[in-house]
């Protein structure tokens, strides 16, 4: 039976580097993300590179219904599902003192509510994947932050969204590795994607992680037995203390 994967955030950066990587490896994918014209084209390059199959979903998970929408899609079309990519998410910066509540709102509803909703949903085809495939289990990959671990000014709501998320990756393992479903969260300083460009007159792009690095992260954790568990990864960025993004 063919492994599947379903990857939010997976028309650009850090989503499509993963997704493209998985497809080479034959997996059945489902993909989502809101941009509808470049997630039909990431879906027919996705094919090209060997995916068995590529399913397309258009959405902006700040909307509390698409993350229903999506898994049952997958459901739809395969079943059951070997890897949960939790990749999507908003970056948005500024001091406690002066962030406004409508922002907070939608930090939390993308990086957190969505995720967690997302999980919730596909616990039932990431227990039927790891019960087909006992031996390797089924996997869940959320993408946090290092500022989730180690507090930096101006990110505060992004942060602590991302270090909520962290810590429920790490509440999954404990009630669910035992059945084969295990989480791991990856916290990366700043990686070269679009969503880094923002800062990019004080860390120019070559000063930062690859996407590529990433990938091979999940490449390998993909790969783990379903006895081991890896709750998160910190990567710093080369030239610094390694405790800021």
């Amino acid at each position: 039976m063919s492994r599947t994967a379903l990857i939010t955030g997976a028309s650009r950066g850090i989503g499509l580097g993963i997704a493209t990587r998985l497809a080479a490896q034959g997996y059945g994918l489902t993909i989502t993300a809101r941009d509808r014209d470049r997630l039909e084209s990431v879906a027919a390059d996705l094919r090209t590179a060997g995916a068995k199959d590529v399913v397309v979903v258009v959405g902006d998970l700040a909307d509390e219904e698409s993350a229903g929408r999506v898994v049952e899609a997958h459901t739809d079309a395969y079943g059951s599902l070997n890897a949960l990519v939790l990749n999507a998410g908003v970056g948005t910066a500024g001091p406690i003192g002066e962030f406004p509540m409508r922002r907070f709102d939608k930090s939390l509803g993308v990086n957190l509510r969505a995720p967690f909703s997302l999980l919730q949903q596909s616990l039932p085809l990431l227990r039927t994947g790891a019960a087909e495939n006992p031996g390797r289990g089924s996997k869940v990959v959320a993408l946090a932050s290092i500022t989730g671990v180690y507090a930096e000014a101006g990110l505060a709501v992004y942060g602590a969204t991302k270090a909520a998320l962290i810590s429920l990756t790490e509440t999954l393992n404990v009630e669910e590795s035992g059945n084969g479903v295990s989480a791991t969260a990856l916290a990366p300083a700043y990686v070269d994607t679009d969503m880094s460009a923002w800062i990019h007159d004080t860390i120019p792009p070559e000063a930062m992680i690859e996407v590529n690095d990433i990938v091979e992260l999940v490449d390998a954790l993909l790969r783990l037995s379903s006895r081991a568990v890896v709750p998160k990864i910190v990567v710093g960025r080369a030239g610094t203390d390694g405790y800021r993004a």
